[in-house]
């Protein structure tokens, strides 16, 4: 499924970057484990902090501060802002709690938002998953890669 994906990207040159809190490069590792990809992919940023996010992605400290970043508001201004700083067709972003800790009552473990931003839509959708740190990850890009689909 990832593969269709990146090969879509690739036959309709469709450029593509990347915002990743959670997933820590998860998203650019996958993505750059297909050949040929240099025509596509522009840049990733892995955006642990709050500051990272503001500095790097233009994150409102406002929606930071109101939201949290494990937020819908945030992924959006995540995947918004990357596309927009790289000049990018399709701007993804990936933030939420791997665990093991970390969690919260209102923010549980395996709570995980992921967005794909076009010049037409932004689409952020909410992840409950299960499983190990690792796990979660994976399920988070797999995920991201179907919603990027759809945004196609």
């Amino acid at each position: 499924m990832i593969s269709e994906v990146i090969n879509k990207l690739l036959e309709t040159k469709t450029t593509i970057a990347s915002a990743e809190s959670c997933t820590g490069g998860l998203v650019a590792k996958t993505i750059t484990d297909f050949s040929g990809v240099s025509d596509i992919f522009c840049e990733g940023y892995v955006t642990y902090s709050n500051e990272a996010k503001m500095k790097n992605l233009g994150v409102s400290p406002d929606t930071l501060e109101k939201y949290g970043a494990v937020s819908r508001h945030t992924c959006e201004e995540m995947a918004k802002g990357v596309r927009l700083r790289a000049n990018a067709c399709i701007g993804v972003s990936t933030t939420g709690i791997a665990g093991p800790g970390g969690g919260t009552k209102e923010k549980p473990v395996g709570l995980v938002y992921i967005g794909v931003s076009t010049e037409k839509k932004t689409l952020v959708q909410e992840l409950r998953l299960d499983g190990t740190r690792v796990e979660i990850r994976q399920k988070t890009v797999e995920s991201l890669f179907e919603l990027i689909e759809k945004a196609l």
